[in-house]
């Protein structure tokens, strides 16, 4: 497989990443044999296994199998803790388009609270609210988002989050009672697919950050670059489906 990159320097690889392929292996979330994004940069990039531990080596964050876009991978160890931190301290912009079930009423809002790991499902991320009991494990989750367009029974959204909780988006808006269309995890019994739809309405569109260290002068550029990944065919398909209002 090619992954597409989207811009590279010494320090830094941004790549498109497809939907369906995860990002590097964690747990029992693979199948026998099945190759990871990681797996196929390393064979273009055979380098990236001197950054970082195994198994993720220089990938800075991450996307959930399902979603596309623009996702970081440094090429050098200072390349590594220079962007990561500055995903730590939310230095970092992050903007999604996706297509939830239902109308969203409001043209913005705002969705605050604490999320953790479902008690019930293991794979699935839960939210609660400060006011109520939740385990020591729960962490601040906020995403903001404004709505682009209405379709019958769907809307399309920009979202931004501020926090990288685990399937924060995704969590949210099932949250709120609009999961992202065609999302299997944390969709409802009763939910539909639009038409076209083969996975979840998911895409990391744009991704802002400082740039790393310049290694001749021992400094970060101080340059901060916005990448663009385009919404993929698929999407792109779903949405000329769609019946608007």
């Amino acid at each position: 497989m090619d992954i597409k990159i989207i811009y590279e320097d010494k320090d830094l690889l941004v790549v498109e990443k497809p939907a369906g392929i995860v990002v590097f292996p964690e747990g029992p979330t693979l199948k026998s044999g099945e190759k990871t994004l990681i797996d196929y940069l390393i064979e273009q990039y055979p380098e990236l296994k001197n950054v970082g531990e195994a198994p993720r080596y220089g990938v800075v964050h991450r996307l959930d199998k399902d979603t596309s876009g623009v996702l970081l991978v440094a090429k050098s160890a200072e390349g590594l803790i220079f962007l990561q931190k500055q995903f730590k301290n939310r230095e970092v912009e992050k903007k999604y388009v996706c297509l939830v079930e239902g109308t969203i009423k409001e043209d913005k809002g705002k969705i605050k609270t604490l999320m953790a790991r479902s008690p019930k499902d293991g794979r699935k991320q839960k939210v609660y609210l400060e006011a109520e009991p939740h385990p020591l494990s729960a962490r601040e989750a906020i995403t903001e988002y404004k709505v682009i367009d209405d379709f019958k029974d769907y809307t399309l959204l920009e979202v931004q989050i501020k926090t990288g909780r685990r399937h924060q988006i995704r969590c949210h808006f099932s949250y709120l009672q609009h999961p992202i269309a065609g999302d299997k995890l944390y969709g409802f019994k009763n939910s539909k697919n639009p038409r076209g739809s083969e996975r979840q309405f998911l895409h990391a569109q744009k991704l802002k950050i400082q740039l790393p260290f310049d290694a001749a002068q021992g400094r970060p550029t101080g340059k901060t670059e916005e990448f663009i990944s385009d919404l993929p065919e698929d999407l792109k398909t779903v949405l000329k489906n769609l019946v608007k209002e």
